[in-house]
C-alpha cells in the first residue's frame, strides 16, 4: 500500500512554558522549568503533524519508541519550538530526527518511531481488552 510519505517530510511545533508544563506539575522533578515529558509530548506530537496528514483516509500512526536527551533546562515565559524530519521508511516503521529548542540554545535532540496502523482495527482490537 502506498502511504503518501517520502523521506525529508518536516514539521515543527511551538509552545510556551508555563506553570502548566513545568516539572513540578508532571510530577517528573522539583523544580518550575520545563519538563522532560511536555518536551517529549511537544517532540512526538511534531512527529505525528509531519506524517498522519497525508496518509489515505482511515490509517493513523502511533508512537512505538523514543529516545531523547533533555539538555538544557527551559524556564517558565520561554517558546519552546520542536523539530521532526521523516529520516527512515522500512514498510509501516517511520523514523524521525527530533530537536527542541528555547529562545536561546537547543535543549533536546533524539529519535523517534512510529507505526502506520489501520484505524479501526487498532481501536477494535485495543477495546477488547475490556
Amino acid at each position: 500500500m502506498d502511504y503518501n510519505l517520502v523521506l525529508g517530510m518536516k514539521a515543527e511545533k511551538n509552545e510556551k512554558v508555563t506553570e502548566r508544563n513545568t516539572a513540578i506539575s508532571y510530577g517528573s522533578g522539583g523544580v518550575a522549568v520545563y519538563a522532560t515529558p511536555a518536551m517529549i509530548g511537544l517532540m512526538e506530537g511534531t512527529s505525528l503533524a509531519a506524517v498522519d496528514p497525508h496518509l489515505p483516509e482511515g490509517m493513523a500512526t502511533v508512537g512505538t519508541s523514543i529516545s531523547v536527551n533533555h539538555i538544557a533546562a527551559t524556564p517558565i515565559g520561554i517558546e519552546v519550538r520542536a523539530l521532526a524530519e521523516l529520516t527512515e521508511i522500512d514498510g509501516k516503521k517511520l523514523t524521525f530526527r527530533i530537536e527542541a529548542y528555547d529562545e536561546k540554545e537547543k535543549i533536546g535532540e533524539g529519535t523517534h518511531q512510529r507505526y502506520i496502523i489501520e484505524l479501526e482495527k487498532f481501536l477494535a482490537r485495543t477495546q477488547s481488552k475490556k
